[in-house]
């Protein structure tokens, strides 16, 4: 069963997209020529977005989509994508009657791979459909399978973030500094952006070099001296960090003293 929304010039129904990105942005498009209103979030005219593919069946495996556009709005522009700020971001896709407001979803799901093409955008999206499709079955690992200070793991996130302001940018190495900072303890901890045009944005830090914090991509356009930043530490995994850092051996999530294949490799010897 299929329905095309567009021929009919005397329908009254247009796409809407709700765009939810993780640094707290909503934005909300239509491809009507005048701007709408859906549950208190302002739909703009953008006519240049649309739905490229979308494919909803009554199957388990998840459904295809794919939104393409002109970066013609100041919503999206090509800084934006390159910063990654709508990767991973909620999507829903529907139809709206732009006379009496009602609207109806047909799609849900999240932002995957981005990218700027000739004056416009790409979007490959992904269902939510397809969150069944991965393994709920925990596997072996010497490794803590937590994540740190989330499920599992029921450490505080309150005791181990902290506020800070930029002190010195090494934008060469993608490195930050931070006056009074233990910097060696938030190594495979996050970063997040509070001021200026990079707020909301977050970052891996990878490496403490020299008390620079390493980060796993570009410093952002703006970040400078005195920016804020939010910070959480971070854990190597390993039950030796877990259990003498940070108290915690009681919920490591992982099998440290389990052989490993190392062992069915060993040659036998003479005792």
């Amino acid at each position: 069963m299929s329905e095309v929304y567009g021929e009919d010039r005397l329908a009254t129904r247009a796409f809407f997209w709700r765009i939810e990105r993780r640094d707290g942005v909503t934005l909300g498009f239509t491809s009507h020529d005048r701007d709408l209103m859906l549950d208190g979030v302002r739909l703009r005219a953008a006519p240049g977005i649309r739905p490229a593919a979308l494919r909803l069946t009554g199957e388990i495996a998840g459904d295809d989509a794919q939104m393409d556009g002109a970066i013609t709005h100041d919503a999206i522009s090509a800084a934006d994508l390159e910063a990654g700020r709508f990767d991973g971001a909620a999507v829903t896709i529907g139809s709206i009657d732009w006379q009496s407001g009602e609207a109806q979803a047909h799609y849900w799901g999240t932002i995957g791979q981005t990218e700027a093409v000739a004056d416009g955008f790409s979007a490959q999206l992904h269902s939510a459909k397809a969150a069944p499709e991965e393994d709920p079955v925990p596997r072996t690992s010497p490794g803590c399978r937590a994540r740190f200070c989330g499920p599992g793991c029921n450490l505080s996130p309150a005791r181990f973030t902290v506020e800070r302001q930029v002190a010195a940018i090494d934008a060469g190495a993608n490195a930050v500094g931070f006056a009074g900072l233990a910097s060696a303890d938030f190594v495979f901890g996050e970063l997040r952006w509070l001021d200026g045009p990079a707020v909301g944005l977050r970052q891996t830090i990878i490496a403490d070099e020299a008390g620079m914090l390493v980060l796993d991509g570009s410093i952002p356009a703006g970040v400078r001296e005195g920016t804020r930043a939010r910070l959480r530490e971070g854990c190597d995994r390993t039950i030796a960090t877990c259990s003498t850092r940070f108290a915690n051996a009681v919920n490591f999530r992982g099998e440290p003293f389990l052989p490993g294949n190392d062992l069915v490799a060993r040659y036998p010897s003479r005792s």
